[in-house]
């Protein structure tokens, strides 16, 4: 049997156009984004393998994660070899740990996510770091939320920053893009769920917030917070308490101490139900 071809000129066509995915104008144009490194490539592979169009590794992955690409290869994956100076032109990051995958978008509208009928979901409203977002996203992963939610007004989530980010996570959980947040909150409070805005002038404390009912966190940007307007529009502005001398948390480590609240409070009302 004759070995399998190795791309090796980081400068061909094929290279260009996966490097090319790093724009924004490029992914939105072709519907596709890559997911770097073992971690996001075997939760794609293992998850969603129907959204996966390419898998690249070079010789060193190929040995080493050879059951993914097998894997990959049962699932319909069409995988190819290339070498390490290939995948490196083809990544954003600068180590990408021997594979990449050319990827479908996976986002759902919205009436997929509330036909779930959640316990409770984050939105992302004027959220714009990619690292903020992607870690968001992982922590309603872990905590179990039902969906993630992304407003018009912030950062790509297939950006190549936030895919990272993620560590895999967004190949789990429904996520619905670029809707205003304002279609979105109105969405979500017809379907049944409160709304509680997440900011740090709250009036109400997160250990006495409503957490037994379904909810939607509604989490806005980095630096100033919640616009007034999607604030007001909230059932309820929450803040976590801070018990110590710090002036306030990051997005990421609020939202991830809300959601697990979320988590504890949904696992606590199992319990007393049955």
């Amino acid at each position: 049997m004759s070995a399998r071809p190795v791309l090796t000129n980081p400068r061909s066509d094929r290279v260009r156009s996966v490097r090319a995915l790093s724009r924004r104008s490029v992914r939105q144009r072709q519907g596709l984004f890559l997911a770097e490194g073992p971690q996001a490539v075997r939760e794609a592979v293992t998850h969603r393998p129907d959204v996966v169009r390419d898998l690249y590794a070079d010789d060193t992955a190929a040995e080493r994660y050879a059951d993914l690409l097998a894997a990959a290869r049962d699932a319909g994956v069409p995988t190819h070899d290339v070498s390490s100076e290939v995948l490196a032109a083809m990544c954003d990051t600068r180590q990408p740990q021997g594979l990449a995958a050319v990827c479908r978008p996976l986002d759902v509208d919205l009436d997929a996510a509330l036909a779930a009928r959640p316990d409770f979901v984050v939105v992302l409203t004027h959220v714009r770091d990619p690292g903020n977002a992607g870690t968001v996203i992982r922590g309603a992963d872990a905590s179990g939320a039902g969906a993630v939610l992304v407003s018009d007004a912030s950062v790509d989530v297939y950006n190549p920053k936030v895919v990272r980010s993620t560590a895999g996570s967004l190949f789990h959980l429904p996520l619905v893009l670029g809707a205003p947040v304002d279609e979105l909150l109105s969405r979500l409070r017809a379907a049944g769920l409160l709304l509680l805005a997440a900011d740090g002038s709250g009036d109400q404390l997160l250990t006495d917030a409503p957490l037994e009912r379904r909810h939607a966190w509604v989490m806005g940007n980095e630096a100033w917070g919640l616009p007034p307007q999607v604030r007001d529009g909230c059932d309820q502005v929450v803040r976590v308490p801070i018990y110590g001398l710090a002036e306030s948390l990051n997005l990421a480590m609020a939202a991830t101490v809300c959601l697990y609240a979320s988590a504890g409070a949904r696992a606590s009302a199992t319990q007393l139900s049955r």
